[in-house]
């Protein structure tokens, strides 16, 4: 697995790494998002759907689970913030999910870590409290060679 890191100064910037990170997706990739609450898992995932080409309003689906949205691809957006077992998860037919044809988005990967298949990418938002701007430090972990983002 490659590591890549940048910093992000703001939301936009967050939001554009999102739509250049969605050109390297594909049916039946799975992006993983870490980072606490306000660190951009969001704002991410947003730039990743409109790089997609999502035309729908984007929202985490922290009591739904489950967004579905249209684009080149079908997008999975999930939020486990609320899943309290594993089990809980696996219910949801994540299998179907997961080797689809469409791509998963999922925030809050703690609980389903030992279900997710072995090639997904996850990406790691954590503030920069070192600094006096809004920075956030974007931590890529990818199963691919190029950063390309």
């Amino acid at each position: 697995m490659q590591i890549f890191e940048l910093t992000s100064t703001n939301a936009g910037q967050t939001f554009d790494f999102g739509v250049k990170f969605s050109r390297r997706l594909k049916a039946d990739s799975i992006v993983c998002f870490y980072g606490d609450l306000g660190a951009g898992k969001t704002t991410c995932i947003k730039g990743m759907c409109a790089g997609l080409g999502v035309s729908q309003l984007v929202t985490s689906p922290t009591f739904t689970l489950i967004n579905e949205y249209t684009g080149r691809l079908p997008v999975f957006h999930f939020d486990f913030y609320r899943i309290a077992s594993e089990q809980e998860a696996d219910d949801l037919g994540l299998e179907e999910y997961f080797f689809g044809e469409g791509v998963c988005l999922i925030e809050w990967p703690h609980v389903i870590e030992r279900l997710l298949p072995e090639n997904h990418y996850e990406i790691h938002l954590q503030w920069n409290f070192d600094s006096d701007a809004e920075t956030r430090k974007i931590r890529v972990l990818s199963p691919d060679d190029a950063p390309n983002f």
